[in-house]
Order: C-alpha cells, then structure tokens, then sequence
C-alpha cells in the first residue's frame, strides 16, 4: 500500500472536509459548481493510487470505479453512491474540522465563533457519546460531514477490498 493512502475514516473525513464543494442552488449547471468536481477529481486518483486502475470523474463530477471480486462464487454486484456537495446555507471555504478526541460530556463550544455553542441542553443525546471522539466545524462554516463521511467510508471500504485476500485488482 503507498505510504500517502494509510487513512482511516476519520482522517480522510479531516481531509474531504476542507474541500470546498459547496452547491449553488441558483446555477442551472451539473454539478451546480465546478469546484464540487476537485473533490471527485481526488477521489479518483485515490482510488487509482490503492489499485482501483478504471478510476475516474466524469464531466459532472460522478465518480466511477470497479473493483474486482475476491472470489470465484457468483455473488451480487454492489454500488456504493454519495454526493459531495455541501449545502449553500454557509460558507465552505477554509473548512476547520476539528477532532474532540475522548469527548468529556460538556456543550462543544466553537473556537473561531465562542457564540457558536452545541449544548447538551440542545442535544442531550450528546452525553450518549462521551468517551467517543466527535468532529466539528471551528465555528465559521458548515462541516460537510453528512456526506462527506459518506464518501470516507466508501472510500476505505474500497481499499479494505482492494486488499481483500484473493482480489483479483493486484
């Protein structure tokens, strides 16, 4: 496996999540961006670094890739689908993910906006979650993370298949 493509889930959220891929409600285009193709354009060449050698972004930004079966038995084809566009409701340029490892319970305030608080009064399921690590925004956009965290785990699913024994992509 190249060195550049040990990611976990969490790491390549970090990443996809700074990607400005924010939609354009008013634009007759497909996607309604352009800039929502650079994320798709580095999807591509990931999988074609983890062996994924049909890899590649159409002209609206799908993503397509094949990856072969690990086994001889007939078994069902399976598509994985998400998107990469992030709402135009604010700002995705500068994305600050920000990673609270071992969450301790307490409201999350945001550092680049302090107004910006998540409350347990808000969101008491957020006590449900402490000990677990959670990913914000820093407070001036949107994080991205519905979809994006979509696309991290397709994405590590496929290398975990790429390297499934008896895969036939090596």
């Amino acid at each position: 496996m190249t060195e550049g493509y040990k990611h976990t889930v969490t790491e390549r959220l970090m990443r996809y999540v700074q990607v400005d891929t924010q939609s354009d409600p008013n634009s007759d285009a497909h996607p309604t961006t352009g800039k929502q193709k650079d994320l798709s354009n580095l999807l591509a060449e990931e999988l074609k670094a983890i062996g994924v050698h049909d890899a590649h972004a159409d002209e609206y930004g799908y993503v397509y890739a094949t990856i072969s079966s690990n086994t001889d038995k007939k078994t069902p084809v399976i598509c994985f689908c998400s998107h990469v566009d992030t709402a135009p409701d604010c700002s995705g340029t500068n994305v600050k993910p920000i990673l609270h490892k071992n969450y301790n319970g307490d409201d999350i305030v945001l550092p680049d906006d302090t107004s910006q608080i998540i409350s347990i009064k808000d969101y008491p399921y957020l006590k449900e979650h402490t000990g677990n690590d959670i990913i914000t925004a820093s407070g001036l956009t949107l994080l991205g993370g519905d979809d994006k965290s979509g696309v991290a785990i397709i994405m590590d699913t496929a290398k975990v298949s790429c390297f499934a024994p008896g895969n036939k992509t090596w």
